[in-house]
Protein backbone atom coordinates (compact mmCIF):
# COMPACT_ATOMS: atom_id res chain seq x y z
CA UNK A 1 0.00 0.00 0.00
CA UNK A 2 2.96 2.45 0.76
CA UNK A 3 4.70 4.02 -2.14
CA UNK A 4 7.89 5.66 -0.56
CA UNK A 5 9.95 8.24 -1.72
CA UNK A 6 12.44 8.76 0.67
CA UNK A 7 15.65 6.84 2.42
CA UNK A 8 13.37 4.52 4.49
CA UNK A 9 11.72 3.96 1.19
CA UNK A 10 14.75 2.01 0.53
CA UNK A 11 14.56 -0.11 3.17
CA UNK A 12 10.95 -1.69 2.00
CA UNK A 13 12.24 -2.40 -1.83
CA UNK A 14 14.25 -4.77 -3.15
CA UNK A 15 14.91 -7.83 -5.42
CA UNK A 16 14.69 -9.99 -8.33
CA UNK A 17 14.30 -13.16 -10.95
CA UNK A 18 13.93 -14.07 -14.57
CA UNK A 19 13.83 -16.68 -17.26
CA UNK A 20 15.16 -16.52 -20.89
CA UNK A 21 12.55 -17.94 -22.81
CA UNK A 22 14.33 -19.33 -26.31
CA UNK A 23 11.25 -19.72 -28.89
CA UNK A 24 11.60 -15.66 -28.28
CA UNK A 25 15.10 -15.80 -30.03
CA UNK A 26 14.13 -13.10 -32.71
CA UNK A 27 14.45 -10.61 -30.07
CA UNK A 28 17.51 -8.82 -29.12
CA UNK A 29 18.00 -9.53 -25.64
CA UNK A 30 20.81 -7.69 -23.38
CA UNK A 31 23.90 -9.77 -21.85
CA UNK A 32 22.68 -9.03 -18.47
CA UNK A 33 19.41 -11.39 -18.98
CA UNK A 34 20.59 -14.24 -21.29
CA UNK A 35 24.09 -13.88 -19.21
CA UNK A 36 23.77 -12.52 -15.46
CA UNK A 37 20.44 -12.66 -14.44
CA UNK A 38 20.00 -16.25 -12.71
CA UNK A 39 23.51 -15.46 -11.01
CA UNK A 40 22.51 -11.52 -9.88
CA UNK A 41 19.21 -12.94 -8.20
CA UNK A 42 21.01 -15.62 -6.43
CA UNK A 43 23.58 -13.75 -4.98
CA UNK A 44 21.17 -11.44 -4.27
CA UNK A 45 19.41 -13.65 -2.00
CA UNK A 46 21.61 -13.78 -0.17
CA UNK A 47 23.49 -10.22 -0.16
CA UNK A 48 19.69 -8.31 1.02
CA UNK A 49 18.78 -11.72 3.16
CA UNK A 50 15.55 -12.26 0.97
CA UNK A 51 13.65 -15.47 1.05
CA UNK A 52 12.51 -15.28 -2.33
CA UNK A 53 11.51 -13.15 -5.47
CA UNK A 54 9.50 -13.54 -8.63
CA UNK A 55 10.23 -11.50 -11.29
CA UNK A 56 8.78 -10.95 -15.03
CA UNK A 57 9.91 -8.96 -18.16
CA UNK A 58 7.64 -8.58 -21.21
CA UNK A 59 9.25 -7.13 -24.63
CA UNK A 60 7.20 -6.15 -27.57
CA UNK A 61 4.18 -8.19 -26.58
CA UNK A 62 6.17 -11.22 -25.48
CA UNK A 63 7.16 -12.95 -21.60
CA UNK A 64 10.94 -12.95 -21.72
CA UNK A 65 11.55 -13.39 -18.69
CA UNK A 66 9.00 -15.20 -15.70
CA UNK A 67 10.81 -17.32 -13.42
CA UNK A 68 11.13 -17.17 -8.87
CA UNK A 69 13.97 -17.74 -6.85
CA UNK A 70 14.70 -18.74 -3.53
CA UNK A 71 11.93 -20.38 -1.22
CA UNK A 72 8.21 -19.06 -0.47
CA UNK A 73 8.87 -19.50 3.30
CA UNK A 74 12.08 -19.02 5.13
CA UNK A 75 12.76 -22.42 6.61
CA UNK A 76 10.88 -24.62 4.36
CA UNK A 77 11.51 -25.79 1.07
CA UNK A 78 9.05 -24.93 -1.44
CA UNK A 79 10.41 -22.91 -4.10
CA UNK A 80 9.03 -19.43 -5.91
CA UNK A 81 7.81 -20.14 -9.11
CA UNK A 82 6.02 -17.85 -11.83
CA UNK A 83 2.72 -18.85 -10.21
CA UNK A 84 3.69 -18.14 -6.45
CA UNK A 85 1.26 -15.68 -5.21
CA UNK A 86 2.21 -12.41 -3.52
CA UNK A 87 0.72 -9.38 -2.40
CA UNK A 88 1.53 -6.61 -4.43
CA UNK A 89 0.97 -3.99 -2.36
CA UNK A 90 -0.23 -0.45 -3.86
CA UNK A 91 0.53 -1.70 -7.12
CA UNK A 92 -3.66 -2.30 -6.43
CA UNK A 93 -3.98 1.38 -7.12
CA UNK A 94 -3.58 1.36 -11.12
CA UNK A 95 -6.41 -1.38 -11.02
CA UNK A 96 -8.30 1.02 -9.21
CA UNK A 97 -7.66 4.20 -11.38
CA UNK A 98 -7.91 2.20 -13.86
CA UNK A 99 -11.29 1.03 -12.98
CA UNK A 100 -12.71 4.70 -12.26
CA UNK A 101 -11.32 5.32 -15.98
CA UNK A 102 -13.54 2.92 -17.07
CA UNK A 103 -16.47 3.75 -15.69
CA UNK A 104 -15.89 7.47 -17.19
CA UNK A 105 -15.03 6.13 -20.85
CA UNK A 106 -18.59 4.01 -20.59
CA UNK A 107 -19.98 7.52 -19.43
CA UNK A 108 -21.16 6.42 -16.42
CA UNK A 109 -19.15 9.56 -14.52
CA UNK A 110 -16.79 12.08 -14.95
CA UNK A 111 -13.60 12.28 -13.87
CA UNK A 112 -14.41 15.72 -12.60
CA UNK A 113 -17.41 14.54 -10.99
CA UNK A 114 -17.27 16.11 -7.24
CA UNK A 115 -16.63 12.63 -4.81
CA UNK A 116 -19.82 13.32 -2.61
CA UNK A 117 -22.17 12.69 -5.35
CA UNK A 118 -20.92 9.06 -5.37
CA UNK A 119 -20.00 8.99 -1.68
CA UNK A 120 -22.22 11.26 -0.17
CA UNK A 121 -20.92 9.84 3.68
CA UNK A 122 -17.54 11.57 2.11
CA UNK A 123 -16.85 14.70 4.44
CA UNK A 124 -13.49 17.25 4.85
CA UNK A 125 -12.89 19.21 7.83
CA UNK A 126 -13.18 22.39 5.41
CA UNK A 127 -16.62 22.39 4.18
CA UNK A 128 -15.50 24.28 0.69
CA UNK A 129 -13.16 20.85 0.03
CA UNK A 130 -15.96 18.66 1.18
CA UNK A 131 -18.42 20.10 -1.85
CA UNK A 132 -16.02 20.50 -4.51
CA UNK A 133 -13.56 17.76 -4.52
CA UNK A 134 -13.38 15.62 -7.31
CA UNK A 135 -12.59 12.11 -8.35
CA UNK A 136 -9.41 12.66 -9.91
CA UNK A 137 -8.02 14.71 -6.80
CA UNK A 138 -8.80 11.43 -4.42
CA UNK A 139 -7.07 9.35 -6.95
CA UNK A 140 -3.79 11.86 -7.84
CA UNK A 141 -2.99 12.67 -3.68
CA UNK A 142 -4.04 15.98 -3.92
CA UNK A 143 -6.18 16.44 -1.24
CA UNK A 144 -3.67 18.88 1.66
CA UNK A 145 -2.65 15.34 3.51
CA UNK A 146 1.06 14.96 4.63
CA UNK A 147 1.92 11.36 2.93
CA UNK A 148 0.41 8.67 4.81
CA UNK A 149 -1.38 11.27 6.99
CA UNK A 150 -4.00 9.16 9.27
CA UNK A 151 -2.36 5.25 8.05
CA UNK A 152 -2.40 4.75 11.72
CA UNK A 153 -5.85 4.29 11.64
CA UNK A 154 -5.53 1.55 8.45
CA UNK A 155 -3.30 -0.64 9.38
CA UNK A 156 -4.35 -3.52 11.68
CA UNK A 157 -7.13 -1.51 12.73
CA UNK A 158 -10.99 -3.15 13.25
CA UNK A 159 -12.31 0.16 12.16
CA UNK A 160 -14.49 -0.72 8.81
CA UNK A 161 -13.92 1.46 5.61
CA UNK A 162 -17.04 4.09 6.60
CA UNK A 163 -15.27 4.75 9.80
CA UNK A 164 -12.17 5.56 7.98
CA UNK A 165 -14.20 7.61 6.36
CA UNK A 166 -15.37 9.34 9.08
CA UNK A 167 -12.48 9.45 11.07
CA UNK A 168 -9.97 11.13 7.87
CA UNK A 169 -12.88 13.63 8.03
CA UNK A 170 -11.57 15.07 11.30
CA UNK A 171 -8.02 15.07 10.33
CA UNK A 172 -6.25 18.78 9.89
CA UNK A 173 -4.96 18.23 5.96
CA UNK A 174 -1.02 19.95 6.26
CA UNK A 175 -1.20 21.20 3.10
CA UNK A 176 -3.13 23.06 1.30
CA UNK A 177 -5.91 21.67 -1.41
CA UNK A 178 -4.37 20.82 -4.80
CA UNK A 179 -1.20 22.11 -3.74
CA UNK A 180 1.51 19.86 -2.34
CA UNK A 181 1.47 16.04 -3.45
CA UNK A 182 0.54 13.44 -0.02
CA UNK A 183 0.00 10.40 -0.65
CA UNK A 184 -3.57 9.75 0.50
CA UNK A 185 -4.32 5.83 0.73
CA UNK A 186 -7.78 6.81 2.22
CA UNK A 187 -8.33 8.22 -1.13
CA UNK A 188 -8.56 5.10 -2.70
CA UNK A 189 -11.47 3.66 -0.30
CA UNK A 190 -13.27 6.42 -1.08
CA UNK A 191 -12.53 5.59 -4.91
CA UNK A 192 -13.37 2.07 -3.65
CA UNK A 193 -17.44 3.43 -2.50
CA UNK A 194 -17.33 5.51 -5.76
CA UNK A 195 -16.73 2.40 -8.03
CA UNK A 196 -19.54 0.53 -6.04
CA UNK A 197 -21.96 2.95 -6.45
CA UNK A 198 -21.40 3.83 -10.06
CA UNK A 199 -20.92 0.42 -11.67
CA UNK A 200 -23.36 -1.32 -8.89
CA UNK A 201 -20.47 -3.87 -7.72
CA UNK A 202 -18.32 -3.97 -4.90
CA UNK A 203 -14.42 -2.70 -5.93
CA UNK A 204 -13.54 -6.38 -5.86
CA UNK A 205 -16.11 -7.76 -8.02
CA UNK A 206 -15.56 -5.05 -10.19
CA UNK A 207 -11.59 -5.99 -10.87
CA UNK A 208 -12.53 -9.48 -11.00
CA UNK A 209 -15.09 -9.14 -14.33
CA UNK A 210 -13.24 -6.27 -16.11
CA UNK A 211 -9.71 -7.47 -15.47
CA UNK A 212 -8.74 -10.72 -13.61
CA UNK A 213 -11.35 -12.42 -16.07
CA UNK A 214 -10.67 -11.43 -19.34
CA UNK A 215 -6.97 -11.05 -18.67
CA UNK A 216 -6.88 -14.50 -17.63
CA UNK A 217 -5.41 -13.78 -14.20
CA UNK A 218 -6.83 -17.01 -13.16
CA UNK A 219 -4.57 -16.99 -9.96
CA UNK A 220 -4.86 -13.50 -8.84
CA UNK A 221 -6.63 -12.63 -5.80
CA UNK A 222 -8.88 -9.22 -4.97
CA UNK A 223 -9.02 -9.43 -1.23
CA UNK A 224 -6.03 -9.86 1.18
CA UNK A 225 -8.21 -12.36 3.43
CA UNK A 226 -8.13 -14.87 -0.02
CA UNK A 227 -4.87 -15.37 0.39
CA UNK A 228 -4.51 -17.59 3.84
CA UNK A 229 -6.80 -20.50 1.85
CA UNK A 230 -4.39 -19.68 -1.40
CA UNK A 231 -2.02 -22.63 -2.77
CA UNK A 232 0.94 -21.90 -3.62
CA UNK A 233 1.53 -18.31 -1.93
CA UNK A 234 4.59 -16.66 -0.20
CA UNK A 235 4.69 -15.89 3.52
CA UNK A 236 5.11 -12.69 4.41
CA UNK A 237 8.58 -11.45 6.43
CA UNK A 238 10.48 -8.91 7.74
CA UNK A 239 14.08 -8.82 9.15
CA UNK A 240 14.25 -7.96 12.98
CA UNK A 241 18.46 -7.10 14.31
CA UNK A 242 19.43 -8.87 10.68
CA UNK A 243 17.23 -12.07 11.37
CA UNK A 244 14.43 -13.00 8.70
CA UNK A 245 11.15 -13.17 10.67
CA UNK A 246 7.53 -14.33 9.80
CA UNK A 247 4.90 -11.81 10.19
CA UNK A 248 1.35 -12.27 9.68
CA UNK A 249 -0.47 -11.25 6.32
CA UNK A 250 -1.61 -7.53 6.50
CA UNK A 251 -5.57 -7.84 6.17
CA UNK A 252 -6.37 -4.84 4.81
CA UNK A 253 -9.46 -5.20 3.30
CA UNK A 254 -11.36 -2.02 5.06
CA UNK A 255 -8.80 -0.28 2.46
CA UNK A 256 -8.98 -2.69 -0.33
CA UNK A 257 -8.81 -0.75 -3.29
CA UNK A 258 -5.90 0.79 -1.85
CA UNK A 259 -3.95 -2.37 -2.01
CA UNK A 260 -4.93 -5.57 -1.41
CA UNK A 261 -4.85 -7.39 -4.34
CA UNK A 262 -2.40 -10.55 -4.37
CA UNK A 263 -0.91 -11.92 -7.85
CA UNK A 264 1.98 -13.54 -9.28
CA UNK A 265 4.58 -12.76 -11.99
CA UNK A 266 2.83 -14.84 -14.49
CA UNK A 267 -0.77 -12.91 -13.97
CA UNK A 268 1.08 -9.67 -13.65
CA UNK A 269 2.46 -10.53 -16.82
CA UNK A 270 -0.97 -9.92 -18.38
CA UNK A 271 -1.85 -6.70 -16.82
CA UNK A 272 1.92 -5.64 -18.37
CA UNK A 273 0.78 -7.18 -22.06
CA UNK A 274 -2.40 -5.28 -21.89
CA UNK A 275 -1.01 -2.14 -20.57
CA UNK A 276 1.53 -1.79 -23.72
CA UNK A 277 -0.63 -2.97 -26.44
CA UNK A 278 -3.95 -0.99 -26.13
CA UNK A 279 -5.57 -2.63 -23.73
CA UNK A 280 -5.45 -5.84 -26.12
CA UNK A 281 -4.64 -9.34 -24.84
CA UNK A 282 -4.63 -12.62 -26.75
CA UNK A 283 -6.50 -10.48 -29.24
CA UNK A 284 -9.18 -9.56 -27.02
CA UNK A 285 -9.85 -5.71 -26.54
CA UNK A 286 -9.73 -5.11 -22.44
CA UNK A 287 -9.54 -1.64 -21.66
CA UNK A 288 -10.02 1.11 -24.35
CA UNK A 289 -7.00 2.66 -25.48
CA UNK A 290 -8.55 5.96 -24.14
CA UNK A 291 -8.49 4.63 -20.67
CA UNK A 292 -5.20 3.63 -20.65
CA UNK A 293 -4.19 7.01 -21.46
CA UNK A 294 -6.63 8.60 -19.15
CA UNK A 295 -4.81 6.78 -16.34
CA UNK A 296 -1.74 7.60 -17.24
CA UNK A 297 -2.43 11.72 -17.56
CA UNK A 298 -0.29 13.99 -15.28
CA UNK A 299 -2.56 14.90 -12.70
CA UNK A 300 -0.33 15.70 -9.60
CA UNK A 301 2.75 17.28 -9.42
CA UNK A 302 5.01 15.15 -7.11
CA UNK A 303 8.27 17.24 -7.45
CA UNK A 304 11.87 17.27 -9.13
CA UNK A 305 13.09 13.88 -9.48
CA UNK A 306 16.67 13.03 -9.37
CA UNK A 307 18.84 9.15 -10.58
CA UNK A 308 22.13 8.60 -9.01
CA UNK A 309 23.65 7.89 -12.69
CA UNK A 310 21.26 8.98 -15.26
CA UNK A 311 19.40 11.89 -16.34
CA UNK A 312 15.58 12.28 -14.80
CA UNK A 313 13.36 15.52 -13.95
CA UNK A 314 10.58 15.12 -12.66
CA UNK A 315 8.06 13.11 -10.79
CA UNK A 316 4.30 13.29 -11.39
CA UNK A 317 1.12 10.94 -10.39
CA UNK A 318 -1.99 9.80 -12.86
CA UNK A 319 -4.55 7.50 -11.63
CA UNK A 320 -2.74 5.29 -9.71
CA UNK A 321 0.26 5.48 -11.87
CA UNK A 322 3.66 7.30 -11.14
CA UNK A 323 5.12 8.85 -14.20
CA UNK A 324 8.87 10.05 -14.24
CA UNK A 325 11.05 10.75 -17.72
CA UNK A 326 14.21 8.93 -17.52
CA UNK A 327 16.47 9.41 -20.57
CA UNK A 328 14.26 11.25 -22.98
CA UNK A 329 11.83 8.13 -21.86
CA UNK A 330 8.32 8.25 -20.09
CA UNK A 331 8.49 5.58 -17.14
CA UNK A 332 5.08 4.81 -15.94
CA UNK A 333 5.67 3.03 -12.51
CA UNK A 334 4.36 1.93 -9.32
CA UNK A 335 5.24 0.37 -6.32
CA UNK A 336 3.76 -1.48 -3.10
CA UNK A 337 4.63 -2.41 0.45
CA UNK A 338 2.51 -4.12 2.67
CA UNK A 339 3.36 -6.51 5.85
CA UNK A 340 6.21 -8.84 4.86
CA UNK A 341 6.41 -7.64 1.27
CA UNK A 342 7.71 -5.07 -1.57
CA UNK A 343 6.77 -4.81 -5.06
CA UNK A 344 7.57 -2.84 -8.13
CA UNK A 345 6.02 -2.75 -11.88
CA UNK A 346 7.10 -0.84 -14.18
CA UNK A 347 6.21 0.06 -17.88
CA UNK A 348 8.34 1.81 -20.55
CA UNK A 349 5.90 2.76 -23.54
CA UNK A 350 8.09 3.42 -25.70
CA UNK A 351 10.37 0.56 -25.77
CA UNK A 352 7.09 -1.98 -25.57
CA UNK A 353 8.73 -3.00 -22.04
CA UNK A 354 7.39 -4.12 -18.49
CA UNK A 355 9.08 -5.32 -15.35
CA UNK A 356 7.50 -6.76 -12.54
CA UNK A 357 9.63 -8.03 -9.76
CA UNK A 358 8.17 -9.58 -6.72
CA UNK A 359 9.74 -9.90 -2.62
CA UNK A 360 8.69 -11.54 0.52
CA UNK A 361 10.24 -9.43 2.84
CA UNK A 362 9.40 -5.72 3.79
CA UNK A 363 13.10 -4.82 4.13
CA UNK A 364 15.04 -4.37 1.36
CA UNK A 365 16.09 -2.32 -2.06
CA UNK A 366 16.20 -5.06 -4.58
CA UNK A 367 13.46 -4.78 -6.12
CA UNK A 368 13.99 -1.46 -7.15
CA UNK A 369 18.02 -1.90 -7.99
CA UNK A 370 16.93 -5.26 -10.09
CA UNK A 371 14.00 -3.05 -11.99
CA UNK A 372 16.43 -0.29 -12.67
CA UNK A 373 19.52 -3.43 -13.86
CA UNK A 374 16.82 -4.59 -16.10
CA UNK A 375 15.87 -1.41 -17.65
CA UNK A 376 18.96 0.24 -18.29
CA UNK A 377 20.03 -3.20 -19.94
CA UNK A 378 17.20 -2.89 -22.29
CA UNK A 379 17.45 0.66 -23.39
CA UNK A 380 21.53 -0.01 -23.68
CA UNK A 381 22.42 1.67 -20.62
CA UNK A 382 25.96 0.79 -18.81
CA UNK A 383 25.51 -1.64 -15.99
CA UNK A 384 25.54 0.43 -13.15
CA UNK A 385 25.31 -1.93 -9.60
CA UNK A 386 22.00 -0.63 -8.14
CA UNK A 387 21.91 -3.09 -5.32
CA UNK A 388 25.97 -2.16 -3.83
CA UNK A 389 24.49 1.67 -3.58
CA UNK A 390 21.10 0.73 -2.48
CA UNK A 391 22.75 -1.40 0.10
CA UNK A 392 25.45 1.03 1.13
CA UNK A 393 22.52 3.84 2.31
CA UNK A 394 20.24 1.11 3.84
CA UNK A 395 23.31 -0.20 6.20
CA UNK A 396 24.25 3.33 6.83
CA UNK A 397 20.64 3.89 7.57
CA UNK A 398 20.01 1.02 9.71
CA UNK A 399 23.71 1.12 11.79
CA UNK A 400 22.19 5.08 12.64
CA UNK A 401 19.16 3.65 13.53
CA UNK A 402 20.68 0.77 15.51
CA UNK A 403 22.94 3.40 17.21
CA UNK A 404 19.73 5.88 18.15
CA UNK A 405 18.05 2.98 19.71
CA UNK A 406 21.18 1.28 21.63
CA UNK A 407 21.45 4.98 22.99
CA UNK A 408 17.27 4.60 24.35
CA UNK A 409 17.93 1.00 25.92
CA UNK A 410 20.83 2.12 27.58
CA UNK A 411 18.66 4.75 29.03
CA UNK A 412 16.08 2.64 29.61
CA UNK A 413 18.43 0.28 31.58
CA UNK A 414 19.79 3.14 34.05
CA UNK A 415 16.58 2.96 35.78
CA UNK A 416 16.23 6.20 36.21
CA UNK A 417 13.71 7.71 38.47
CA UNK A 418 10.65 9.49 36.94
CA UNK A 419 8.99 12.97 37.83
CA UNK A 420 6.36 10.95 39.56
CA UNK A 421 4.90 7.16 40.48
CA UNK A 422 4.63 4.56 37.50
CA UNK A 423 1.04 4.27 38.77
CA UNK A 424 0.41 7.72 38.03
CA UNK A 425 0.47 6.81 34.45
CA UNK A 426 -1.82 4.34 34.31
CA UNK A 427 -4.96 4.61 33.28
CA UNK A 428 -7.09 5.60 29.74
CA UNK A 429 -6.14 7.94 26.96
CA UNK A 430 -8.15 9.64 24.72
CA UNK A 431 -7.27 11.11 21.39
CA UNK A 432 -10.56 12.45 19.54
CA UNK A 433 -10.24 10.55 15.86
CA UNK A 434 -8.89 7.53 16.85
CA UNK A 435 -10.28 6.59 20.15
CA UNK A 436 -8.58 5.47 23.31
CA UNK A 437 -5.66 3.62 24.43
CA UNK A 438 -4.88 2.24 27.77
CA UNK A 439 -2.00 2.47 30.12
CA UNK A 440 -1.40 -0.57 32.52
CA UNK A 441 1.36 -1.42 35.11
CA UNK A 442 2.49 -5.12 35.53
CA UNK A 443 5.46 -5.30 37.83
CA UNK A 444 7.59 -2.56 37.52
CA UNK A 445 6.82 -1.86 33.92
CA UNK A 446 4.05 0.13 31.67
CA UNK A 447 2.81 -1.01 28.28
CA UNK A 448 -0.23 0.06 26.18
CA UNK A 449 -3.35 -1.04 24.93
CA UNK A 450 -5.22 -0.25 21.83
CA UNK A 451 -8.87 0.28 21.37
CA UNK A 452 -8.76 -0.08 17.64
CA UNK A 453 -5.66 -2.90 17.28
CA UNK A 454 -6.89 -5.39 19.73
CA UNK A 455 -3.93 -7.71 18.76
CA UNK A 456 -1.21 -4.89 19.37
CA UNK A 457 1.16 -3.76 22.37
CA UNK A 458 3.64 -1.73 23.32
CA UNK A 459 5.98 -1.76 26.47
CA UNK A 460 7.17 1.59 27.48
CA UNK A 461 10.54 2.07 29.63
CA UNK A 462 11.25 5.09 31.17
CA UNK A 463 14.40 7.45 29.52
CA UNK A 464 14.59 10.39 31.60
CA UNK A 465 12.48 13.84 31.67
CA UNK A 466 9.15 13.05 31.23
CA UNK A 467 10.38 11.01 27.95
CA UNK A 468 9.61 6.80 27.90
CA UNK A 469 10.80 4.58 25.18
CA UNK A 470 8.31 3.04 23.10
CA UNK A 471 8.67 -0.31 21.34
CA UNK A 472 5.47 -2.19 19.76
CA UNK A 473 5.15 -5.74 19.35
CA UNK A 474 4.78 -6.15 16.04
CA UNK A 475 7.76 -4.79 14.59
CA UNK A 476 6.16 -3.35 11.62
CA UNK A 477 5.21 -0.29 14.07
CA UNK A 478 8.71 0.15 14.91
CA UNK A 479 9.87 2.13 17.87
CA UNK A 480 9.92 5.49 19.27
CA UNK A 481 9.99 7.82 21.90
CA UNK A 482 6.87 9.12 23.69
CA UNK A 483 6.73 11.95 25.84
CA UNK A 484 5.04 12.67 28.41
CA UNK A 485 3.10 15.80 29.57
CA UNK A 486 3.24 16.61 33.53
CA UNK A 487 1.86 19.32 35.09
CA UNK A 488 1.49 19.65 38.89
CA UNK A 489 2.47 16.18 39.57
CA UNK A 490 -0.42 14.63 37.28
CA UNK A 491 -0.06 13.04 34.08
CA UNK A 492 -2.06 14.93 31.50
CA UNK A 493 -1.68 12.99 28.01
CA UNK A 494 1.06 12.02 26.02
CA UNK A 495 2.28 12.01 22.04
CA UNK A 496 2.31 8.95 20.38
CA UNK A 497 4.59 7.96 17.22
CA UNK A 498 4.82 5.15 15.11
CA UNK A 499 7.29 4.02 12.37
CA UNK A 500 7.09 6.55 8.95
CA UNK A 501 6.45 3.31 7.02
CA UNK A 502 2.79 3.34 8.66
CA UNK A 503 2.95 7.26 9.68
CA UNK A 504 5.13 10.16 9.98
CA UNK A 505 2.72 12.65 11.78
CA UNK A 506 1.68 11.70 15.40
CA UNK A 507 -1.47 11.65 17.55
CA UNK A 508 -1.87 13.31 20.73
CA UNK A 509 -3.55 11.57 23.82
CA UNK A 510 -5.09 13.36 26.85
CA UNK A 511 -5.78 11.49 29.81
CA UNK A 512 -9.13 11.27 30.74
Amino acid sequence: MKLQNTVVTILFYFFLISFFNTSNAQIEFPNFITDSLDFYAERSLKEWNVPGIAVCVVKDGKVVVQKGYGIREFGKEEPVDENTLFMIGSNTKAFTGTALAMLEQQGKCSMTDKVKDWVPSFKMKDPWITQNANLTDILCHRMGMQTFQGDFMIFDSDFTSDEIIERFSMLTPVHEFRTDWGYFNAGYILAGKAINNISGQSWEDFIRENFFNPLEMNRSLALSAEILNAENKATAHTIVKGEILKIDYGMIDQTAPAGSISSSVHDMSHWLIAQLNKGVYNEKGVIPPSVIEKSRQPASIVGRSGHPFNRSNFNLYGLGWALQDYEGHEIVSHTGGIHGFVTSVTLVPKENLGIVVLTNTDQNSLYEALKWEIMDAFLGLPYRGYSPLYSKYVNQYTASEEAKYAILSDSVAMKNTPPVALTEFVGKYKNDIYGYIEIVKFDEQLSMNFEHHPKLSASLGYIDGNRFYCIFDHPLFGKSVVPFKIKDGKVKGFTLKVADFIEMTTYDFMKE
